[in-house]
């Protein structure tokens, strides 16, 4: 019996073993070919694909934002609701595909398999919400073409441009008091606004007069520079805005550079009473963080006459380098306090980043606007927060992520330049 057993089962042991080691090498071999280089350079190349399309589409939902505000703006609301939807659409297919990009760009644990799939899978969805666009602008054009009016179009813009330029009133005068009472790095992004508002608005002059003229001439049409010229006060009206809030930013910093100065020195009188209780070696290091956290203070107080925003973002940065130094040496009533005390400034710190990253991302790669895109998303959520020490990361990540889409949109600049 046993000469039996072992003439049968030795074979089917040795044919278990042997497929048993088949599948293992199988499977190795789809992991590591799922994992080889030629799987990464593909997930790369449909990454940037993927990425290419995003920037499209956000270029297409900003263009249908201004389209939307014209259509409106010209018509009065009686156009067909197509260009609505089709922005609504594509609005919530950008803001998705933002987030799935983010993932595939930030998770080194996704297979390159992955990547590829869910890159195509933004691609797709890309390609839809264009073809849902193209088919809107066509509705609404042949609406336009068989319901507008020339004339009464370039007397509405003409009013509304009228108006606008009374809002801006001199910017350059505005500009005048700012260059006067400080540095270059704090008005910079607010001439270059008050430059571009005006430029904006004499040329929207300029295309409505062009306008009025083909209006009374049956051969030519007035509609393109009657458009033209609205994107143009469109385009005043932002610039305009931003130079509003430049100015904004700097006169929040100079009202609250007071109040934030205090506040980080007892931020810094609070750490020293924690060091007492440390032992030496992390008292030590706590003291050089202080000493280190104390120079960084004065220097912000030496420039914050001439430098208000540059030195509210340093007090908002040397308090973030002083709560890693601390770690978890304090009570969670201590660190509610900081965090208290910390928020307002912070969040004055993350939206000025937030703007001049919003300045420099446009006409810039997907990466830095997917960065630019998790800046407002972190800053709204520290807006919304009950918990000031959650607020408090969200804002400091925040400022983070708007200082990325910086660093990306200026990288792509140089990449472009060469």
């Amino acid at each position: 019996m046993l000469a039996e057993v072992l003439r049968w089962g030795v074979p089917a042991l040795v044919v278990v073993v042997v497929a048993g080691i088949a599948v293992v090498a199988i499977a190795w071999a789809v992991r590591a070919a799922r994992r080889s280089p030629r799987a990464r350079s593909a997930a790369d190349d449909a990454r940037t694909t993927a990425g290419a399309d995003l920037v499209r589409l956000d270029d297409a939902v900003d263009e249908l934002d201004l389209e939307v505000g014209l259509s409106g703006a010209l018509y009065g609301g009686n156009a067909p609701a197509s260009l609505r939807r089709a922005r609504m659409t594509a609005q919530h297919v950008r803001d998705d595909a933002f987030e799935v990009f983010r993932t595939i760009s930030d998770d080194p644990s996704l297979l390159p398999v992955e990547v590829q799939r869910r890159a195509r899978t933004i691609s797709t969805r890309v390609t839809e919400a264009m073809a849902a666009i193209t088919h809107a602008r066509a509705e609404h054009d042949a609406w336009m073409q068989a319901n507008t009016s020339a004339a009464a179009q370039i007397t509405s813009a003409r009013e509304r441009l009228a108006h606008l330029r009374v809002q801006m009133g001199d910017p350059s005068a505005l500009v005048a008091q700012l260059r006067e009472r400080y540095d270059e790095p704090e008005w910079k992004d607010a001439a270059a606004a008050a430059a571009a508002a005006s430029a904006h608005a004499d040329e929207a002059e300029q295309l409505l007069g062009r306008a009025a003229a083909s209006a009374h001439d049956p051969s030519r049409s007035a509609l393109s520079d009657l458009t033209l010229a609205e994107r143009r006060i469109r385009a005043a009206q932002n610039e305009a805005r931003r130079l509003e809030e430049v100015h904004g930013f700097i006169a929040q910093a100079v009202h609250t550079l007071p109040d934030e100065f205090e506040a980080a020195r007892a931020a810094l009188r609070q750490a020293m009473t924690v060091r007492e209780q440390l032992e030496p070696d992390a008292a030590e290091r706590l003291g050089a963080a202080v000493r280190e956290a104390e120079s960084s203070l004065r220097a912000c107080e030496k420039d914050a006459a001439r430098r208000p925003t540059a030195a509210l973002d340093g007090v908002a940065r040397l308090r973030d380098r002083l709560d890693l130094a601390l770690g978890d040496a304090r009570t969670t009533q201590q660190r509610l306090r900081n965090a208290r005390t910390a928020l307002a400034g912070t969040i004055a710190a993350a939206q000025s980043a937030l703007a001049r990253a919003e300045a420099s991302v446009p006409g810039y790669g997907a990466d830095a606007r997917v960065r630019l895109a998790s800046a407002r998303d972190e800053l709204a959520t520290a807006r919304q927060l009950p918990d000031p020490v959650e607020a408090l990361d969200a804002a400091r990540r925040a400022m983070r992520h708007a200082e990325d889409a910086q660093a990306l949109a200026a990288y792509d600049r140089m990449s472009a330049g060469r």
